[in-house]
C-alpha cells in the first residue's frame, strides 16, 4: 500500500489578516519561513522519507518546499496542478465573509473569473490518480494550499459540503495519506 504526505505552506500576511489568497502570489512571513524550516527538521526527526517533493508554483508553497528540500535533501520540483484554486472576485476579501461562504456552496460556479470547485477537484484527483499509480515505486511530499488540502481530503473521505468547506490544515502541518489496495 503506497502513501504520500501533504504539507500546507507556511504563514503569509494574508493568513494573518484572514484574507483569501487563492492564486494571488503572496510571500511567506518571517514566521512562515521559520515554520517551513521547522517542518523540514520535523520530517528528518520523524524519519519521513520521500523520493521527491512536488510543490505549487506560487511563492508561498515554493519557498516552503525549498526550505524542506534544503534540510532533508529530498529533491523538489514544481507541479502546476498544485496551484491554489483561483477565487476570482473573492481574492483578498475576508475568508469568513458571508457572501463568500454562500458562494462556496455552489461547486460549479467559477467565482466570476475564478475556478469552480468541480474543476479544481478534477485536476487534483487526476494528480492523485497519477501519484497512486506510482505509489509502489515512489513516495511524494506535496506542498500546497488549504484549498488543495480540502480536495485531497475529499479524495480519501466522504464529506458533506459543510464538512468540505470547514476542513483545513494548519500552516506547515504534515498529513500522511495512505492508498488502499
Amino acid at each position: 500500500m503506497g502513501h504520500f504526505y501533504f504539507v500546507r505552506h507556511g504563514e503569509t500576511i494574508w493568513n494573518v489578516e484572514n484574507k483569501i489568497c487563492g492564486t494571488t502570489d503572496i510571500a511567506l512571513t518571517e514566521r512562515g519561513h521559520e515554520q517551513a524550516i521547522e517542518t523540514g527538521r520535523k520530517i528528518l526527526e520523524e524519519g519521513i522519507t520521500a523520493d521527491v517533493i512536488l510543490f505549487s508554483p506560487l511563492m508561498r508553497a515554493a519557498d516552503t518546499a525549498k526550505h524542506i528540500s534544503e534540510l532533508t535533501g529530498i529533491p523538489a520540483r514544481v507541479e502546476p496542478r498544485l496551484v491554489e484554486q483561483c477565487f476570482g472576485k473573492w481574492e483578498s476579501t475576508a475568508r469568513d465573509g458571508k457572501e463568500f461562504s454562500k458562494a462556496k456552496e455552489s461547486f460549479a460556479m467559477s467565482y466570476e473569473g475564478g475556478e469552480s470547485m468541480l474543476r479544481l477537484a478534477q485536476r487534483i484527483y487526476n494528480l492523485l490518480d497519477d501519484i497512486r499509480a506510482e505509489s509502489d515505486e515512489k513516495t511524494y511530499i506535496l506542498v500546497a494550499h488549504n484549498g488543495i488540502a480540502r480536495v485531497v481530503q475529499s479524495y480519501f473521505t466522504d464529506m458533506t459540503n459543510e464538512e468540505f468547506a470547514a476542513f483545513g490544515v494548519k500552516n506547515c502541518q504534515v498529513v500522511r495519506y495512505d492508498f488502499e489496495d
